[in-house]
């Protein structure tokens, strides 16, 4: 297998901050996971010892994937945004939103981004802790 030699080199990827998810077990102790890094895992008894476990499973998963010339996935917080994008989405649902809009004395644009905002909050509620 031929590796990319225009590749950064393994520290650059180290030294990313990539997000971990810290998700308690009833049993006890917490299980961890780096979203970013698919399959990468780890557990342990206390929170400290979940971090440090992940921080070792997160680096030789790096290892492995760099050594098979993969690519190694940059964190997504690290992404930029906009702020635009385009959705399209069903007639029926366009007019719905745009009467609610009236109806809140707003725009439409002002009634999706609330909506949408209101949405993800939720969502965002309902996940495991996720340490930043």
């Amino acid at each position: 297998m031929e590796i990319n030699n225009k590749r950064k080199p393994l520290q650059y990827y180290f030294d990313l901050q990539y997000p971990v998810t810290l998700i308690p077990a009833e049993e006890g102790g917490y299980g961890v996971q780096i979203e970013d890094l698919p399959g990468c895992y780890s557990q342990g008894e206390t929170v400290e010892e979940a971090m440090e476990m992940i921080e070792e499973a997160r680096k030789l998963w790096m290892e492995s994937m760099y050594e098979d010339g993969n690519e190694i996935p940059l964190p997504s917080n690290q992404v930029e945004y906009s702020g635009k994008f385009n959705v399209r989405v069903p007639a029926t649902l366009h007019r719905k939103l745009a009467r609610l809009a009236v109806k809140e004395g707003v725009s439409l644009n002002q009634y999706v981004v609330y909506a949408l905002s209101h949405t993800a909050g939720v969502a965002e509620t309902k996940r495991p802790y996720k340490e930043k």
